[in-house]
């Protein structure tokens, strides 16, 4: 049985869905495990711990124990993890996964009958001056459940209840944002504030109009639908405070600056803007790269 298959049964043995958290002890991992232990007490589902190593060389070491002792160098790891997170959380039930193989790989097949997934924003590779890690940014791309990425600081305390921001596009990946932030804000007590972006036709080309089109009717489309998509949830979700907000600029400045002190910025992985050969839509990127809080990427349904 291959690493990735070995994840997916470690995970569908949990019985109902479990939340899956990357750990390799670096301060991002860390901090993910703190948010996962939280969203799996919220949900009342089970905490999947998930360790991945391989050797580090294109071949294996001749000495069987030499390799022994890496595996074991990695059981000890994921061991750790599951007792921090069960001194976090007594009554969650936790679990390890110890998978082999390419992280990222490991990962998106475990997360496929999760609820979703936890990574830090970096692990222990890379060099220093790394943001990202590789894993942070293929596992939302391709995950077909939500991610929530953890930077190495953790979640921003803000005063009040928590503050939840979602940025909405009209895009499939952008309404599943949505559904996500609601859910979270409804799990957590606490207040969305969703931002739709309006950047004009006109000023995307240089040139004062288009021939054809009704700016001005485009912009009033658009709003009316971000207001009326919104407000679909606020029916589903009635106890849920709600602000909107349709600003007029550049999407990705937009939501980094209203998440600046956002307990969590919730973001679709391909949002309008997006190109195929994109791993995550500019927006997103720019988010795992700059946002001060945690950011939640939802895929498109299906």
């Amino acid at each position: 049985m291959s690493a990735e298959s070995e994840a997916a049964a470690a995970v569908a043995s949990a019985g109902r869905r479990s939340i899956v958290v990357g750990y390799d002890e670096s301060p991002g991992s860390e901090q993910a495990l703190r948010w996962a232990v939280e969203e799996a007490r919220l949900r009342q589902l089970p905490l999947v711990v998930c360790h991945v190593w391989h050797w580090p060389y294109p071949r294996r070491p001749v000495v069987r124990e030499v390799l022994a002792q890496v595996e074991g160098i990695a059981t000890a790891v994921v061991e750790e993890g599951v007792r921090h997170a069960r001194e976090l959380a007594p009554l969650v039930d936790v679990r390890p996964l110890l998978g082999r193989g390419v992280a990222s790989a490991v990962l998106l097949q475990a997360v496929r009958d999760a609820e979703l997934a936890v990574l830090g924003s970096r692990g222990q590779g890379g060099f220093e001056e790394l943001r990202v890690g590789s894993a942070a940014v293929q596992v939302p791309a391709h995950s077909v459940r939500p991610v929530v990425i953890v930077g190495p600081d953790g979640v921003p305390v803000p005063e009040g209840v928590a503050q939840i921001v979602v940025g909405a596009d009209g895009s499939p990946a952008g309404q599943a944002a949505l559904d996500f932030a609601f859910e979270e804000a409804e799990l957590r007590g606490g207040a969305v504030r969703a931002v739709c972006c309006w950047q004009d036709a006109g000023d995307l080309t240089g040139q004062d109009g288009l021939p054809f089109v009704d700016r001005r009717q485009m912009r009033v489309n658009a709003e009316a639908g971000f207001r009326e998509a919104v407000s679909s949830l606020i029916r589903r979700h009635p106890a849920v405070p709600v602000t909107t907000e349709f600003i007029v600029g550049r999407p990705e400045r937009a939501v980094i600056d209203a998440a600046r002190d956002a307990t969590l910025l919730v973001l679709g992985s391909h949002g309008v803007g997006s190109t195929p050969t994109m791993l995550v839509g500019p927006v997103t990127q720019t988010a795992l790269l700059e946002a001060a809080c945690p950011v939640a990427v939802t895929p498109p349904p299906g």
